[in-house]
């Protein structure tokens, strides 16, 4: 993997402080609407204006966005009130014409960063270039298939990059419109800390009654900022309608956040946190003991399984497990979710262990 050095939001040209927040409707859709919209969002902390004017939409009978006649609304809108404008791009022309209408800063959406053909095509249209670009993670939720769109366009010459956290889908049916699934951008950022992370409560939530909650997670988990959809009309808006928020009350979302500081001088805080780190520390390490000893019992009833030819899968057995142990983490202040893939993950190893007791013959014959 190339040595990545992204520069910080801070380095963009743009009014940086923190949280950096991102805000405009989900689609252009008149020149009043824009021009409207963006007059009311210029009173709260904006920092930069989102308008989409091409949209990807599953049905081809959607609002499709209003097109490149757009552009020029945006960016009038954006001079009006002393914002820079960002747009979606998922084509080499799109490129073409956002960086002719002078647009500030394009993003890469979730139908596209699912694609690397159409990302490197439009890296290569970005070579030469000096213009920043978020990329938004793809619709499934795989950190290679984002990190590789973030690596083409890195590639192509822009440093100026940030990554868009929009959530991913999902089959079954949950109260997230896209599943946030935090621990993978929250892997993304382990491996490049400089890499500046944006979250978009709105394609997140599906509807703005979360959007808040949403968003002070993103903080308190040390996003750099915000990606919100607010439109000034929103119940009427021609795509996304539930999930955008009239601009007075993204002034509310975004008074309400607690920003919370990465660190502290507090040597007192200091010194009880890495006590109770080292506390961590040792209960990993039963833990990690208890799980070992778990696997060891699991191997001998594996044994006595081979020996009297019986199947691994008991289902009656794990129906037993999964019940009594849901109750025993509900009663100790655990969530179920939790513990359900906390026993899936541990069944699952157990019955790997047990397999290769069962198919221990055929390895010899094989060798």
């Amino acid at each position: 993997m190339m040595d990545f050095q992204f520069q910080p939001l801070s380095n963009w040209g743009f009014r940086n402080s923190h949280p950096f927040i991102i805000a405009g409707p989900c689609g252009v859709e008149s020149e009043e609407q824009i021009h409207a919209t963006v007059r009311e969002l210029s009173k709260y902390p904006i920092h930069l204006l989102r308008g989409g004017i091409w949209k990807p939409r599953t049905r081809p009978d959607s609002f499709q966005g209003i097109g490149s006649q757009g552009l020029l609304w945006l960016k009038d809108a954006g001079k009006e009130n002393n914002l820079p404008v960002m747009v979606e791009v998922a084509s080499p022309k799109h490129v073409e014409e956002s960086l002719k209408a002078g647009i500030d800063v394009l993003w890469i959406g979730a139908r596209t960063t699912v694609n690397p053909f159409l990302v490197q095509e439009i890296a290569d249209a970005l070579k030469g270039v000096d213009i920043p670009v978020m990329v938004k993670n793809p619709i499934n939720p795989e950190l290679e298939l984002w990190i590789g769109a973030i690596e083409r366009v890195y590639k192509s010459g822009v440093h100026r990059i940030a990554a868009i956290h929009r959530g991913f889908s999902a089959f079954e049916k949950t109260k997230y419109r896209n599943v946030p699934n935090w621990q993978i951008p929250i892997e993304l950022k382990r491996r490049f800390a400089d890499l500046p992370l944006i979250c978009d409560p709105s394609h997140i939530c599906g509807n703005r009654d979360m959007i808040l909650e949403v968003s002070q997670t993103a903080l308190d988990l040390n996003y750099d900022g915000l990606m919100i959809e607010s439109h000034i009309d929103p119940d009427h808006a021609l795509s996304d309608a539930k999930q955008q928020l009239i601009p007075s009350e993204l002034g509310k979302v975004l008074e309400a956040l607690v920003v919370r500081q990465h660190s502290t001088d507090d040597v007192i805080f200091l010194n009880l946190l890495e006590e109770l780190r080292d506390k961590i520390d040792r209960m990993d390490a039963d833990l990690l003991h208890m799980i070992s000893e778990r696997m060891k019992v699991a191997r001998e009833i594996g044994h006595y399984k081979k020996e009297n030819n019986m199947t691994i899968l008991q289902v009656e057995r794990w129906n037993e497990i999964l019940t009594t142990r849901l109750q025993l983490g509900i009663n100790k202040e655990l969530t179920s979710e939790f513990i359900l893939k906390l026993y899936e993950l541990i069944h699952a190893e157990s019955i790997q262990q047990q397999t290769k007791i069962m198919n221990a013959e055929k390895e010899k014959v094989k060798e």
